[in-house]
């Protein structure tokens, strides 16, 4: 676990105490938790969907034309 000193301004410190109350945590490094945990599912890359990974390979390992045969294909 780490350890750190934080500075946070009063806006901050508020809503982290709503979260804090809102899920019962004990202290607000929990709430800190949650709030960044919650972020890196929603902002930061997500898993996906087990049923686009197999989508996605069916893409991948499709047949894909090269500029130059698209355009004899499309002529």
């Amino acid at each position: 676990m780490v350890q750190a000193v934080i500075n946070i301004d009063e806006n901050t410190n508020r809503v982290l105490n709503i979260v804090k109350a809102k899920f019962g945590l004990r202290d607000k490094s929990q709430a800190i938790n949650l709030v960044v945990n919650e972020y890196e599912q929603s902002a930061l890359e997500p898993e996906l969907r087990p049923e686009y990974k197999v989508k996605l390979g069916k893409i991948i390992n499709g047949k894909h034309l090269s500029r130059e045969e698209f355009e004899k294909e499309v002529a």
